[in-house]
């Protein structure tokens, strides 16, 4: 709704808005860009004009929406994955992943990984065991060394932690 009004605002014609991405019709003066970009700053977000920058941001929604907001994580490899979704190459998808972030894709997909593990944790609605087969690890031990790779912590050591600020929290 922001992106939108925006536009609007603006007088930019679009043809479609998505996460991420607005489709124009005809390109955007650079006067006209700068004040997007301005408007859009003060909400939080931020005009990407560059080819590699929304290819990069694309990669990171399709992983995010992939560990997040799905129920079960594909069954292909993450890479056949990305690449069908986006219509690239994996190869250059992941050297131009690289050179912008200074990460592999790889990387990234296991800090989401251990992100959503650390959200199923503090909600208490499955064990170890469940939480490594929900995100396709081979085992409980692999999901822990990397756990522990990412946080520091023993998954056990996390999830007593988020267990006593729960009830600290409930004490007060």
């Amino acid at each position: 709704m922001i992106v939108q009004n925006a536009l609007e605002t603006l007088k930019i014609q679009y043809l479609e808005i998505e996460l991420g991405l607005v489709e124009t019709p005809v390109k955007t003066s650079a006067e006209k860009r700068k004040r997007l970009a301005g408007i859009l700053k003060k909400s939080g977000l931020q005009l990407l004009d560059d080819r590699k920058s929304i290819l990069i941001e694309k990669i990171k929604i399709v992983i995010i929406e992939m560990i997040h907001y799905s129920d079960e994580l594909p069954t292909t490899n993450y890479s056949d994955y990305i690449s069908e979704k986006l219509g690239y190459d994996y190869t250059y998808l992941a050297n131009t992943f690289s050179e912008v972030k200074g990460i592999t894709i790889q990387h990234f997909i296991i800090i989401h990984k251990i992100e959503r593990a650390k959200e199923l944790m503090l909600y208490n609605e499955m064990n170890l065991t469940e939480i490594s087969y929900k995100l396709n690890y081979s085992s409980v031990a692999h999901l822990s060394n990397q756990f522990k790779k990412i946080t520091g912590l023993s998954p056990s050591y996390y999830k007593k932690l988020g267990q006593k600020r729960k009830q600290n929290l409930e004490d007060i």
